[in-house]
């Protein structure tokens, strides 16, 4: 599994949000400016997240975008999956899939088990908990 821009981004989106939410709606030039990511590509993004309801967005003045939920309602499985598609680290262990040699394959379990890594880490972290860590990571300093 790699995870592309639009999913790295999306997530650093989110995060940005959550992190700001008091302050409304955000505009996406600020939030582009922040995240050192293209206005153009973050459309596309943003776009994405509010076809999904996981975004509110509004144009003109005093538009911008807010998130529809606290952010402990968001995992970053849903977020990935929205903008990514499946996780799965190969085909077969896709929801559905089939591949016709499970009952032959050594590798199968080694695939599901993967899979099932995958997925319990990322439906376990919410987006409350990559804005906690972000806190934790601003507030260490070295002397």
């Amino acid at each position: 599994m790699l995870v592309s821009t639009k999913g790295r981004y999306a997530l650093r989106v989110m995060v940005d949000l959550a992190e700001h939410q008091a302050a409304g709606r955000i505009p996406l030039k600020e939030i582009a400016a922040r995240q050192g990511i293209s206005e153009k590509y973050l459309e596309n993004i943003l776009a994405t997240l509010v076809r999904a309801n996981m975004l509110s967005g509004m144009r003109g003045k005093g538009g911008g975008y807010v998130l529809t939920r606290p952010p402990e309602q968001y995992t970053v499985g849903e977020i990935l999956r929205l903008t990514e598609g499946s996780l799965a680290p190969v085909d077969c262990v896709e929801d559905g899939a089939d591949c016709g040699r499970e009952d032959q394959c050594v590798t199968v379990m080694l695939w599901k088990k993967l899979n099932d890594a995958i997925n319990s880490v990322v439906d376990n972290i919410t987006l409350a908990d990559l804005v906690e860590w972000q806190m934790q990571k601003s507030n260490e300093y070295v002397i």
